[in-house]
């Protein structure tokens, strides 16, 4: 697959199946083993990005989640028990469900409000062409014209800027697993003292 054509799939990626990752994976810790969600995040990951198109995907969502599935249910095929629980989850399984829980709907607001400050910490350029092509739709072509630099230069600004966001996305998620771990490590060691 050419380079272009890759930063595409790897476009889409980010921008329509990344933002579903925290359902799925709730989904799936109530639907399997804690240790494997992990590895069916990570393989669903590669099975997407391995696509060498994706124009004919109306939903990330929902691909996202069928994608997981297929992999629960590979699994389960080669296991020789299998939960109960898992059974049931699988058997109530709606990707296409998109009615958001009033704690998802409040959620999503913090979340769009912390996209927009990573998009506002972006560099000048890399930020206007981030917000012209991904905010207000314009084509690569027009957000070079309006700002007198090549299509490529466009391109890889929209890449970098997503590099940048996911980046930055990431390291605050290692960073909210530290402090939840630190915070269970503490009430560990308050309940081991005997101090409550």
């Amino acid at each position: 697959m050419d380079d272009r054509r890759r930063q595409r799939v790897m476009a889409w990626v980010a921008a329509e199946v990344l933002v579903h990752e925290a359902a799925v994976r709730a989904w799936l810790k109530r639907t399997m083993n804690v240790d494997d969600v992990e590895d069916i995040i990570q393989e669903s990951y590669c099975r997407i990005a391995g696509l060498t198109d994706v124009s004919h995907i109306r939903n990330g969502r929902a691909y996202l989640f069928t994608t997981a599935r297929m992999l629960v249910l590979e699994r389960i095929r080669r296991a020789r028990v299998v939960s109960i629980d898992t059974a049931f989850e699988l058997e109530k399984f709606d990707p296409v469900d998109e009615r958001p829980s009033p704690e998802q709907v409040t959620s999503g607001h913090q979340e769009l409000r912390r996209v927009k400050r990573l998009i506002d910490s972006l560099p000048e350029r890399c930020r206007d062409v981030f917000r012209m092509r991904k905010i207000d739709g314009l084509s690569q072509r027009e957000v070079a014209a309006r700002l007198n630099v090549s299509e490529h230069t466009v391109e890889n600004d929209v890449v970098k800027g997503l590099r940048l966001i996911l980046e930055a996305v990431a390291e605050g998620e290692l960073k909210a697993e530290a402090a939840f771990e630190s915070m269970g490590s503490y009430d560990a060691t308050r309940h081991t003292t005997g101090h409550q």
